[in-house]
């Protein structure tokens, strides 16, 4: 009878141990999913700040605050930049981040940009002479507003372009939006960018050069040796250069000396096989 009890006692006590077990392995994978949830939604939480610090900016633009709104630029390209970042990182790049990433895109450096463009392009109208003032030419300036239709096109070919993993085809949307939204930084340094049809020959030929198959280095780095990286190299020196000389007004020239550098590493490829 006492023997009976025992292993009565010992049956109970291995189900009770078992379903403490059961419990705190459930508890732990329970945790381990969350944590894991949490970790998949760090760069879309990044994403997030970048599309946010897009609307803000087409909120200032709208208000006339233009200098605050290409700050709010600025800082989508720093988001945009440590979101992919951190996804290679943690690795847990997904479809739904892909998709993200190129929403907020379309609003920071698209839909932001133009806005801040077109406002400075109606300053400029208000400085042409009266008889183009009041012409039709004051509607000149709702040209620019294919530049985020053919951002939006570039941004989806991306996504589905095998060939832009290690370089660009056609102008990156981040590179367009920091030459258009910052021209009224530039304009303050350089005279010239104070006349209207310059600035909306330019605005629409970097319209174009968005949808174009122009191979365009990258600037991500797989590594630091200077010899596979000398063209980011150069490139990052030059930036840093003209950064020094025209403080914000420089990222226009930047993004212009960005295109030459491009088509000069393309000429060189294809003429001396370098």
């Amino acid at each position: 009878m006492q023997v009976a009890n025992l292993h009565l006692l010992a049956l109970f006590l291995s189900v009770l141990l078992f379903k403490l077990f059961t419990n705190k392995c459930e508890k732990s994978a329970t945790f381990a999913a969350k944590f894991l949830m949490m970790k998949k939604n760090i760069p879309n939480l990044i994403t997030c700040c970048n599309l946010i610090s897009g609307c803000l900016s087409i909120l200032c633009a709208t208000a006339g605050n233009l200098k605050l709104a290409s700050y709010l630029i600025l800082a989508s390209a720093v988001f945009d930049f440590f979101d992919g970042f951190a996804a290679r990182m943690l690795k847990v790049s997904s479809p739904m981040g892909v998709d993200m990433d190129s929403l907020s895109d379309i609003v920071s450096f698209a839909v932001a940009p133009t806005i801040i463009l077109f406002s400075f392009l109606n300053q400029l109208v208000g400085e042409l002479p009266p008889e183009l003032r009041y012409s039709s030419v004051r509607l000149l300036p709702y040209l620019v507003f294919v530049i985020p239709a053919f951002s939006a096109f570039r941004l989806a070919k991306f996504n589905h372009d095998e060939r832009q993993h290690t370089e660009f085809r056609g102008l990156a949307t981040p590179a367009n939006a920091m030459f258009i939204g910052f021209l009224h930084f530039s304009a303050a340094r350089i005279p010239l960018l104070n006349n209207f049809w310059l600035v909306l020959c330019l605005s629409l030929a970097f319209a174009i050069l968005l949808v174009t198959d122009l191979p365009m280095f990258s600037l991500k780095f797989k590594n630091l040796h200077f010899k596979e990286n000398m063209v980011r190299y150069i490139f990052l020196a030059i930036g840093l250069v003209l950064f020094c000389i025209f403080g914000f007004g420089a990222c226009p020239i930047i993004i212009l000396a960005y295109i030459l550098t491009s088509l000069v590493r393309v000429f060189l490829r294809n003429y001396y096989d370098i």
